[in-house]
This record gives structure tokens, sequence and C-alpha cells, in this order.
């Protein structure tokens, strides 16, 4: 199952991001905590260059918290500022202001000697589809402003946004990459809902979905669905076949793999983070971070 998704207002949103960089002084770069390399996007390193950037590991609250001290840790040996945040959480402004502040002071304090008055930070949200960008703004904004929604796609258009008199935020569209060139990440971001269900074979993603639980999380999966320790022992399509009987649905192995993977994106199996920073050495061919 080779996964593509480019919609041509991705192709459009990176065209203008690349055109409108100049003009922010920081860039939000909005990754999901459970797939902290994997969602995100190779093209930004390309297209923010030298501005200062802070990587926001959000749905914290749905991820692994050993898995994500780790993560913040790597991403900060690289020189990255990193913070875990949960874009539903009121603290979570105040998080992201602080860090801010903290990453430019110096610049902030080299432009007061030589004069100029502070100003409001600019700064630029970005992204792939359903990290919880939109969520974020209106977290960050104190209002309903930036349209959100369950489902990967549906912030179009570009907008600034004012948060109080210290911070203006650019909002941008979601980036996917065209191609991807390990199918394995484009299975970690269907799994955790990044790409449109209508686009895969949700049996698929499933599957993929079990066999990653049994090797990491063991008895996570037994625990839900009141199986026994020797059923999470089986192959990944005869324990879906349990499942999907488990769950009322006969053969109807379409409505199984739908209803599993939903509740594998609620939290309802447990936090988890697909990308481990111990694999870094053996997938050193992931790394996008320059």
């Amino acid at each position: 199952m080779a996964i593509q998704w480019f919609p041509g207002h991705m192709a459009k949103a990176r065209r203008e991001v690349g055109e409108k960089i100049k003009f922010v002084d920081l860039v939000f770069e909005l990754v999901d905590a459970r797939l902290p390399l994997s969602s995100r996007n190779p093209m930004l390193d390309q297209i923010v260059q030298h501005k200062p950037r802070i990587i926001l590991l959000n749905k914290a609250d749905l991820a692994d918290e050993g898995q994500t001290k780790k993560w913040i840790n790597y991403f900060e040996s690289l020189g990255y500022p990193a913070l875990a945040c949960n874009a539903k959480e009121a603290n979570t402004t105040k998080a992201i202001l602080a860090k801010a502040k903290h990453t430019l002071q110096e610049k902030r304090a080299r432009d007061r000697e030589r004069g100029i008055q502070p100003r409001a930070i600019r700064a630029m949200v970005l992204g792939i589809p359903n990290v919880g960008k939109s969520t974020i703004m209106n977290r960050l904004v104190g209002k309903k402003i930036a349209q959100t929604g369950n489902k990967p796609g549906v912030t179009k258009g570009q907008q600034w946004l004012r948060v109080g008199n210290e911070l203006e935020l650019l909002d941008t569209p979601g980036i996917l990459w065209p191609k991807f060139e390990d199918q394995e990440i484009g299975k970690k971001l269907a799994l955790t809902g990044a790409i449109k269900d209508q686009l895969l074979h949700l049996d698929d993603i499933a599957l993929y979905g079990l066999e990653f639980f049994a090797t990491f999380y063991p008895g996570r999966i037994s625990q839900r669905y009141g199986l026994s320790s020797t059923d999470e022992q089986l192959t990944a399509p005869d324990l879906l076949m349990d499942l999907t009987k488990k769950m009322g649905f006969r053969e109807d192995y379409e409505r199984a793999s739908e209803r599993l993977l939903l509740e594998i994106r609620q939290g309802k199996l447990g936090r988890f983070t697909l990308d481990r920073v111990e694999d870094l050495e053996s997938e050193s061919n992931h790394e996008t971070v320059h």
C-alpha cells in the first residue's frame, strides 16, 4: 500500500510560506508528540533556513511521557528549543510565550543596544495536517478564531492573529510532503489520523497498529477488549479477526478496523509513541533535522 497525499492547496501554502518567512522573527514547528520525527516535514528545513525555531510537541497528553522527555532532549541537543504541550490546556499559552521570549532574548537585547524599540514577536506556526495547529492558535489567541476540525485539511487560508501585546501569529495551512520515501512513516501518520481515512485501506493500518502495540505495549489490547493473554500472541490478522467478533461486527473487518483506529487515536489504549529515540541509530535515514 503506497500512501501519497499532496492536495493542491498545500503546494500553494509552501510557496506562500517561502514568501512570508522573512516577515517573522520565529517559527513554531508543531509536531505530534506521538511521532515527533515522522510528523516533521522535511521541506521545512529548506523553507525556514536560519530563522529561530521552537519545536512544539503537541498532543503530549496522548504520548508516552518517557519518550517525550527523550525527544525534547534530542531536539535540544541539536540546538532546537523544544516544548511538550497540550493545546487544550489553559497553561499552554504561558509556556509557549515564555519559550518564545527566552529563545529570542539575545536578539532582542542586541536590538535594544541598537536603539530599536521592542515590539510584539512575530511568529509563524507550521506543521503537517492534523497536528493541532488550529487548536493551538485558538488557545493562544484566547478565542475561537481559527477554524478547527478533527480531520486533516481543514485550514485552507492564511491569517495574522494577535496574542495580547506580546505576540503576532501567522497561521498557515498544513504542508505534507508529496511522497513518502519510507512507507513506515506513512503508516505512522495514518495511524494517528494525519492522512484522510478515505485514502487508506483501514485494515492495513489497523494491522500495523496491532503489531506495534503487541511489540511495544504488550497487554494493552487484551486489557482494552477483554481478550486472553494468549489471544495477544496471535498474528495481527488473526487478532483482528478475533477483535471483529468481540466488537460484534461478525466479519466486517473494515468496521472493526475503523473502531480500533478511532480508539487508538483517542488514547483509549493508553499513551503511546510510535517514533522511538532508541531507533534513531538504526534509522538514520529518518532524520530530517540538519
